[in-house]
């Protein structure tokens, strides 16, 4: 992709509406620990959309591109120069809000603005669009019938399943649709680690992961006799990376770790984690519910071996219960 996650999502991915994914697969202030960093994310400041002159290189990117992609009648003009004047002009929010019908009510008598993406998006014309075209033209079960409305939606199910494969830079043979990204975690508990993890042998967590990614851990080292292990948070409130290289041994099976924080405000250098955790011969599932829907996730560059996301945290619907990914490399 060349594009930031978030100008990508633009494009309005194409709906049945998968939740999430399991995927199997192989200033600003920075906390640096020998090399690896932990990013903090700064504040960010209100621009001023009538004030072209203080958007960065990467907002005029990122209105350029959106205008390819934009919905909006009112941009819909003849020329290119025109179009580029016009978008200049006005901030991303501007450009962007009237694909989402949602917002064009009044609350408490002022517009309505949504800042509750880290939970579940809004949902753009497109997607609403795609949804009500599946219920009116092919409703019918995926992978069960053998009539046309069964075969027509069983491609636009697999259709979605290679654009979602596209869109992480990965095989859709790995990718794996479940209803959120918990049960993309608990598939995850429940097969490989019920069958691998013994007793003695260690996961390593942060004490910052989601609840739904440390629960399943906890349930299975009960049955198991595996060790949990925490990483704590430096003064900076950061995942402690050397005490998570200090814990890190031949006995470590498993490490369970987010890319993106929005409680911490976050970003870990999960590419060094990795390696880090696979040179000690250990798997990594990685909780990239909060990086995949706002950057570029590359799971190939990667090489995790298990990755959750959620797409109704990027702008698809979670309405149909097909929900998460989960890609993964073969166990």
């Amino acid at each position: 992709m060349q594009c930031s996650k978030l100008l990508c999502a633009s494009i309005y991915p194409r709906p049945l509406a998968i939740h999430s994914i399991l995927f199997r697969g192989g200033a600003q202030s920075v906390a640096r620990m020998e090399g690896i960093g932990a990013l903090k994310l700064p504040s960010f400041r209100i621009i001023n959309p009538n004030n072209t002159t203080s958007q960065s290189a990467s907002t005029t990117l990122g209105l350029r591109l959106l205008r390819r992609f934009s919905t909006s009648a009112s941009l819909n003009v003849s020329s290119t120069v025109k179009q580029e004047d016009t978008l200049s002009s006005l901030s991303l929010g501007d450009i962007t809000r009237p694909d989402f019908p949602i917002l064009h009510q009044e609350v408490n008598g002022s517009k309505l603005v949504y800042f509750d993406n880290a939970a579940t998006s809004q949902k753009p014309k497109a997607v609403l669009k795609a949804l009500q075209n599946y219920y009116e033209g092919y409703n019918s079960n995926v992978h069960r019938g053998v009539h046309y409305l069964s075969a027509r939606a069983t491609d636009e199910y697999e259709l979605a399943r290679r654009k979602v494969a596209t869109f992480i830079n990965a095989e859709s043979g790995n990718i794996v649709f479940t209803r959120n990204a918990t049960e993309a975690i608990n598939l995850v508990a429940y097969s490989w680690g019920l069958t691998n993890l013994k007793p003695e042998d260690e996961v390593i967590l942060t004490v910052a992961e989601h609840h739904s990614a440390i629960v399943p851990w906890q349930l299975v080292a009960q049955k198991t006799g595996a060790k949990l292990k925490f990483v704590s948070l430096t003064k900076d409130e950061l995942p402690d990376i050397e005490m998570y290289k200090e814990m890190l041994s031949g006995k470590t099976k498993l490490v369970v770790i987010h890319h993106v924080s929005n409680v911490l405000a976050s970003i870990l250098p999960i590419e060094d984690i990795i390696l880090l955790a696979q040179n000690v011969g250990a798997k990594v599932l990685v909780d990239a519910c909060q990086s995949v829907p706002h950057m570029v996730v590359d799971v190939q560059s990667l090489n995790a071996d298990f990755l959750v996301a959620s797409s109704h945290k990027a702008l698809d619907s979670c309405m149909v219960r097909l929900s998460s990914w989960l890609p993964c490399l073969p166990f």
